[in-house]
């Protein structure tokens, strides 16, 4: 299976002095989900932010389809950057709580000025079971599950190669769990894309991915 993405000797945190990732190896290849789990404040969601290119790690090397990422944050390149959708933990952290599910879902592609955002907006609502009466909805008046529902569809609205889930379902029922797991495997299913599923709960990783990787409270494999 050819590598998708790759960090080498990847050191990560936000105080030199006591890095939360320390010398980390790991790829996820096309096609495949990466499970990574650990306990509290083991880095988890530092990598997924250094993964997504929102934060420079401290040494090392994050590879994708086998070139070394040289900028972070506002320094990526835009193609380096639409090539990753992110799901975060919170949806309300996530979304401007005045934008309707369907504004938001149209962010990333009015943003890179793309083509047929109306279709594309539809598309995704089917894909992750949103209604268009629920499209209308502010942030503010729908659940945490209808809200995730629509970050979903915004991570993956440009159709990206990586898909970074951060503790995604942590806020959410075992129903809504399982739907969002669902999206998830169905868009990979239809691009290969490559997915690395963060999160405390063990089960639902052995469920979900193909293989897990476990991070110590140093920040290291285990």
């Amino acid at each position: 299976m050819p590598t998708a993405l790759r960090t080498e000797g990847l050191v990560a945190g936000y105080d030199r002095d006591r890095p939360v990732i320390v010398d980390l190896d790991m790829n996820i290849g096309a096609g495949e989900t990466l499970g990574l789990s650990g306990p509290s404040g083991c880095g988890k969601s530092t990598l997924a932010r250094v993964l997504a290119l929102l934060h420079p790690p401290f040494a090392g090397t994050v590879r994708l389809d086998g070139a070394a990422v040289t900028g972070f944050g506002h320094r990526a390149p835009r193609a380096l950057r639409t090539r990753i959708g992110v799901v975060f933990q919170q949806p309300r952290l996530s979304v401007d709580p005045r934008m309707t599910l369907r504004r938001a879902m149209a962010e990333p592609l009015r943003a890179t000025r793309a083509t047929g955002v109306d279709g594309r907006v539809r598309e995704l609502a089917e894909l992750t079971g949103l209604t268009d009466e629920l499209l209308g909805r502010r942030a503010h008046e729908v659940s945490d599950g209808q809200l995730q529902r629509a970050c979903v569809a915004r991570a993956l609205a440009l159709n990206p190669g990586y898909v970074v889930c951060d503790e995604m379902t942590t806020m959410l029922d075992a129903s809504s769990t399982a739907a969002l797991v669902g999206v998830i495997r169905s868009y990979q299913e239809q691009t290969g894309a490559a997915v690395l599923a963060i999160s405390h709960d063990n089960g639902l990783l052995a469920r979900w991915a193909h293989r897990i990787l476990h991070l110590t409270p140093a920040g290291k494999l285990g």
